[in-house]
């Protein structure tokens, strides 16, 4: 069977870890006999430099023919903040790649490698053995709701506002709840209802959902809560249900309990089988070039996208168990060589590429 993906190589380390993850879809193909047929997509940097903004409409009706999106990171140096090829990366591109094809459910999951188990910054009786997923509300929320800037009292105001409707909670949290099935049975809906409104009507929404998953347990924690219980006792969440603003932000806390963020991708779904994945850290624009990067991240996005859009799970299960492997028999990128490391077998990104892909 034929499968289009579309491709979004992404800013500076965007396109050298990007080769990567298609080299081990190259592999899969060639081992499973599967065709994966590529259309380059243009977004971010690379579309502002030749059309003048971050997201085409040619961009987003070519990536609409594919079955499902393979992207790399968008964005670049933070000091060029207010410079306009980068400033509105996020509100340009990323934000309304995700609105265009709802893709309300961002999934993100945390687990740790026995064999990285001295990279952790967190003490391996605690960490050991924990696989948290966590469920982001992604099309909804303060990142898309109003915006105002105005002047009171001679100075500079701005807000941005939290809105949610309850439709939006509702197909989240079920989408939560039928993850936790399949997993231990355990969601922890995380928000602030003492002081947020927005944050009881989650409550209200996600306690009605919980009565049609019997099987499944429902808690509560606060998000400050939460972001310490995350440290101080990983193993107790099972899945964990949260807002957009909440979940960009305890998502990448939860993934640096295994040491480094290049280890994790991520997957952007809706209610087709069309979606998004990626890695989900930035575009480290300071080592860009050096074939130093961590393709990890990239590659494993790849598997999550075998998964979840194509259901061809063995094959996504070999690349999880390759990458185990590679970890397991010493090799390193540079971001993952810290205390009890000191014997690693640094690579670059292309040889990690390579270790993996022979691996499989």
């Amino acid at each position: 069977m034929a499968y289009q993906v579309g491709v979004f190589n992404g800013d500076y380390i965007g396109p050298e870890i990007m080769a990567e993850a298609l080299k081990i879809l190259d592999v899969i193909a060639k081992k499973h006999n599967h065709q994966f047929d590529l259309t380059f997509l243009e977004a971010s940097g690379e579309a502002f430099d030749k059309y003048g903004e971050h997201l085409p409409q040619h961009t987003l009706d070519k990536a609409a023919q594919c079955d499902a999106l393979l992207k790399g990171p968008f964005g670049g140096p933070p000091e060029e903040l207010n410079h306009p090829k980068w400033a509105g990366v996020e509100k340009g591109a990323i934000l309304p790649l995700r609105k265009h094809f709802n893709l309300y459910t961002n999934l993100r999951e945390t687990q740790v490698f026995d064999a990285l188990r001295d990279l952790s910054p967190i003490k391996w009786d605690i960490v050991r053995g924990i696989n948290v997923l966590i469920v982001r509300e992604l099309t909804s929320g303060i990142y898309f709701g109003p915006k105002n800037n105005q002047v009171v009292d001679g100075e500079r105001e701005s807000s941005d506002l939290e809105v949610y409707r309850e439709s939006e909670i509702r197909r989240i949290a079920k989408k939560a709840f039928e993850y936790a099935q399949n997993r231990n049975r355990k969601v922890t809906l995380v928000a602030k209802s003492n002081v947020l409104t927005s944050s009881v009507l989650w409550r209200e929404v996600t306690a009605e959902v919980a009565k049609d998953y019997a099987d499944v347990t429902l808690d509560y924690m606060h998000v400050d809560n939460a972001s310490m219980q995350l440290i101080l006792n990983p193993r107790q969440f099972d899945v964990i249900l949260t807002n957009n603003i909440f979940g960009d932000i305890l998502s990448d806390e939860a993934s640096v309990l295994s040491g480094s963020i290049g280890l994790f991708p991520s997957a952007s779904l809706g209610d087709t089988t069309l979606g998004l994945y990626e890695p989900i850290h930035g575009s480290a624009p300071s080592i860009a070039g050096k074939n130093i990067a961590n393709p990890i991240s990239t590659i494993l996005s790849v598997a999550l996208m075998l998964r979840y859009s194509f259901a061809l799970h063995e094959e996504a299960a070999s690349i999880e168990r390759a990458v185990a492997e590679v970890l397991s028999k010493g090799h390193r990128t540079v971001d993952l060589v810290g205390p009890g490391q000191e014997s690693a077998n640094v690579v670059g990104t292309r040889e990690m590429g390579d270790l993996i892909a022979n691996e499989i």
